[in-house]
């Protein structure tokens, strides 16, 4: 490359990681000879001498019961992760699960994955925010967004949806198609923000519609089908069923209609159900969903760019940013208003 520029080696490496002291004519015979010989700089030499690797690590955990990504929101995130980062020159690194209580032999840490990756910043999504190698990697100096996980610090912000103001949503859909009888399907209460969110925003709607919440209508899943479909039957089975439900995600409404389905009752006309999320299969469903959508996309997006900007700019941690949801009306809800007009 020195050779055919007819430049010594560390000229080329001056341009290559953007010196100011090379003559605009010198970087642009090497360039034109680099763009000739189809050549790249290596990444890792690139990564000592500018100490940076423009790398971001990604931690995704979603549960011993589930595969990472198979949930339609993790994947839709990553992909506006992809572009948010993408954008600004810097590539993803995902990490594999690494949990206490793995047989991987090695100790549990997620500030190791980054040190020894040597990424230049972490999104962490799905894991849960008690774990104390969470907090040690947002003591660290190591910048990091999380996503729908309320964990700040000074170098740590976070990314979420509206998960309240969208179970209030839906809620007050139901209430005014004539609804008084409202359940919901919780997503996982303990260890994530959009489960805890989203029963807050169920319980502060129907306190607010003056609607009472009985024993039973509060039933526990975990953002996958197979869950809500043991909810859903439990709900069924209740003295006083609910007449419609609100499932915290649409993984769960899939599952609560399949139980609906199966007891020989119609949705919506024994069972109005709403979801949340907007996952691709929602309006393929029979019936089409109603569901809160979230923008997936967009928070990945938004985190990308959060956590270069903090990368690039280290005394400018970003506040925590929540991100506008809105009711997407479908037939599954029971109302007459045109899904052509929401969709």
């Amino acid at each position: 490359m020195a050779k055919q520029s007819g430049v010594s080696v560390s000229t080329v490496s001056r341009v290559f990681n953007e010196y100011e002291d090379v003559s605009p004519a010198t970087r642009e015979r090497v360039l034109a000879v680099a763009r000739k010989l189809d050549y790249a700089p290596s990444a890792a030499a690139r990564t000592l001498v500018k100490r940076q690797s423009q790398l971001i690590g990604v931690v995704l955990f979603t549960g011993y019961e589930h595969p990472d990504i198979h949930h339609p929101f993790f994947q839709e995130v990553l992909v506006g992760l992809k572009h948010g980062i993408g954008e600004l020159g810097y590539d993803l690194l995902l990490f594999a699960t690494e949990q206490p209580g793995s047989n991987s032999g090695r100790p549990h840490s997620y500030l190791r994955r980054a040190r020894q990756h040597r990424v230049d910043g972490i999104v962490i999504m799905g894991v849960d925010r008690r774990d104390p190698e969470v907090e040690k990697l947002v003591r660290s100096d190591v910048p990091v967004i999380a996503v729908d996980i309320d964990v700040v610090g000074d170098r740590t912000s976070y990314v979420a949806s509206d998960n309240i103001g969208g179970a209030r949503l839906a809620v007050q859909h139901l209430n005014a198609l004539g609804h008084t009888k409202i359940a919901t399907i919780t997503g996982t209460l303990i260890d994530t923000k959009p489960g805890a969110d989203r029963i807050l925003g169920y319980r502060d709607a129907m306190r607010e519609l003056g609607l009472s919440i009985p024993a039973g209508y509060e039933a526990e899943g975990d953002f996958y089908p197979e869950s809500a479909e043991q909810a859903m039957r439990a709900l069924l089975a209740l003295e006083d069923p609910p007449t419609a439900v609100f499932a915290a995600g649409d993984m769960m409404a899939v599952g609560a209609i399949r139980a609906v389905h199966a007891a020989g009752k119609s949705v919506p006309g024994d069972v109005a159900i709403v979801g949340f999320d907007n996952i691709r299969v929602a309006e393929l469903l029979s019936p089409p969903l109603t569901t809160v959508r979230q923008d997936m996309v967009g928070i990945g997006h938004a985190a990308g760019r959060a956590l270069v900007e903090q990368i690039e700019n280290p005394e400018a941690t970003p506040p925590g940013l929540t991100l506008p949801v809105e009711l997407g009306v479908r037939a599954s809800c029971g109302s007459t208003e045109s899904a052509a007009d929401n969709d």
